[in-house]
């Protein structure tokens, strides 16, 4: 059942989780850690670097199917990536290994079906872990590129759409064969429960993730796309500034304005660091906030702002 409440970043943390435990593992996703006390959802993203507006466009989605126009300027791919980069870690690392020692357990070994029931789990994983796989390998250095404002003229992110099947039919026979074949004694009929249970609500899980790739970051990613080709990133810091956008040096903090400065110098998120005498994450925070207020986030596009807002003179730009 659907919650029926859209989350807003003043809206306390611990409501929103309160109201919807199964967040909890995408916290962690989006690298938010526990302990967070009575902050409001602005306050807990920035103070753990991560973009509002992109954590609630996910939450909001995941909890009530509330989508995303397509040409939300606003959504921040770089916060995505990481998001999706991590829920792949969490899911192939520990969830379904996970799984699997539950299931094993749970078996009574003397059932001639239990040697079965593994191995269509086994398959089913294997599959799910081949398509993520995929996606880190193929999709995810692709976006990486498009962030630098590298096109690539030999994939888009159409071809990752045709690839997007999931493993929904092994883990549905899967589930079936339990539920109708595997009589139990007390014990492991209990163990066998709590395992579906789990299995359920990781089918819950798969299928949210695959419907964020396709509804809120595939869409992003063809506006990435579209930014990136024929060098449209160039014209939309022309726009910008032509018409007096308030996305100018005036909505960055001096702090962001002397790391966009760095980062046209060529410094690195460590030289940057120590050139400012901050942490390496809060150059990372710092980065993130930036690509988010100026919706630029290669070197290139960087250094055409900084120059066009008068932060660095052209002559003293290596171009």
């Amino acid at each position: 059942m659907k919650n029926q409440k859209t989350y807003e970043a003043d809206d306390k943390m611990i409501s929103l989780i309160s109201d919807n435990y199964n967040l909890l593992q995408a916290l962690g996703s989006f690298g938010i850690s526990l302990g967070f006390g009575d902050k409001t959802v602005r306050e807990t993203c920035e103070s753990n670097g991560v973009d509002t507006h992109t954590f609630l466009a996910v939450v909001n989605y995941a909890i009530n199917d509330i989508g995303v126009a397509e040409d939300d300027e606003f959504l921040s791919v770089s916060t995505l990536l990481h998001y999706l980069e991590a829920s792949h870690d969490y899911f192939l690392d520990f969830q379904l290994p996970y799984i699997r020692r539950e299931l094993e357990e749970s078996l009574d070994e003397d059932n001639s079906l239990a040697a079965l029931i593994m191995r269509l789990y086994d398959e089913y994983a294997c599959e799910i872990r081949q398509h993520m796989n995929y996606e880190q390998q193929t999709l995810f250095p692709y976006v990486e590129k498009l962030l630098d404002g590298q096109p690539a003229s030999d994939y888009n992110v159409e071809t990752f759409s045709k690839h997007h099947d999931a493993a929904d039919q092994q883990l549905h026979e899967l589930k079936i064969l339990i539920i109708k074949y595997l009589p139990q004694d007390g014990l492991h009929n209990n163990q066998l429960t709590a395992t579906l249970h789990d299995i359920y609500e990781n089918e819950v899980w798969l299928r949210q993730h695959a419907m964020v790739e396709d509804h809120i970051f595939v869409p992003a990613i063809r506006r990435l796309e579209r930014q990136v080709k024929h060098g449209d990133v160039t014209r939309n810091i022309s726009d910008m500034v032509l018409k007096g956008s308030t996305k100018g040096p005036d909505a960055l903090s001096t702090r962001e304005q002397e790391v966009i400065i760095a980062l046209v110098q060529g410094m690195s998120n460590k030289e940057i660091a120590t050139h400012l005498n901050i942490s390496i994450n809060t150059v990372i925070t710092h980065r993130r906030n930036i690509a988010r207020k100026l919706q630029i986030h290669s070197p290139a596009g960087l250094t055409i702002y900084a120059i066009v807002n008068g932060l660095v003179d052209i002559n003293a730009v290596k171009l």
